[in-house]
């Protein structure tokens, strides 16, 4: 599976809010930090996004642009959050050798 694939998995099952099918895509070491929020280790990361999921009642993420180098994957997204809040947010995914994902940052756009 190509890194955009898993990028996009990744977009689909937190867009589901599918907390036991993001583990296996998470590195151990994972670090996630966006513009609320900072996160390391698998574990704690998970505590985050459970956290967010139990802040909405639907989150859909949807990729504009997904541009690639190398491990990094940069990501326009635009999230819905409970069928009317609009986020215009990059995301920048990093991957380790085995193609799990060690980062996450997330910046919010206007």
């Amino acid at each position: 599976m190509s890194l955009k694939e898993i990028a996009v998995n990744y977009f689909t099952t937190f867009s589901n809010k599918d907390l036991p099918n993001l583990k296996p895509l998470f590195a151990e070491n994972i670090h996630l930090r966006d513009w609320e929020i900072e996160a390391k280790g698998i574990e704690n990361v998970l505590k985050a996004n459970q956290n967010i999921f139990d802040k909405v009642n639907k989150i859909k993420v949807d990729p504009i642009n997904i541009y690639e180098d190398t491990s990094t994957l940069i990501c326009e997204l635009i999230i819905t959050i409970n069928d009317s809040e609009i986020l215009q947010v990059v995301d920048i995914i990093e991957f380790n050798q085995s193609g799990k994902i060690q980062s996450i940052k997330a910046y919010k756009g206007n």
